[in-house]
């Protein structure tokens, strides 16, 4: 595989996604792992609202000029990481199977939205939806 740069497209104000997103490493021989925050107004986050994909319920993973969503994109995220530290073993066994991924991340997912709220802020919104600003 060669090198190549990896997007992961997530809500910067979120503590737990942003302390995750800094945490894990890729391994050398994938690439280099660009983080970009949703709230920007970015070409990609053009493309995700294209797709349908709606950021408030899931970070996307952009490689190979395809988008994985949400559970899909941290169990491609834990296969393509390093085990250079007790965090990424952890995050590689924890979602190298995309069944437990599916399990997991409507939890994490709920404790983001959660800790969210309590922190006063608003939704992306991606989609337009209305009455979506809230969590």
């Amino acid at each position: 595989m060669s090198r190549q740069e990896i997007m992961l497209i997530y809500d910067k104000q979120c503590p737990f996604c942003d302390h995750y997103c800094r945490l894990v490493r890729l391994r050398e021989s994938v690439g280099s792992l660009i983080l970009v925050d949703a709230r920007e107004d970015t070409e990609v986050m053009d493309e995700i609202t294209e797709a349908g994909l709606d950021i408030d319920q899931g970070m996307v993973l952009k490689m190979d000029g395809r988008l994985y969503y949400g559970d899909d994109a941290i169990h491609v995220l834990a296969l393509l990481s390093s085990r250079s530290s007790v965090f990424n073993r952890l995050n590689f066994w924890a979602f190298r199977s995309a069944k437990r991924a599916r399990l997991l991340y409507p939890m994490l997912r709920g404790c983001r939205n959660f800790l969210l709220k309590l922190l006063g802020k608003t939704k992306i919104n991606n989609l337009s939806r209305p009455d979506n600003t809230h969590f």
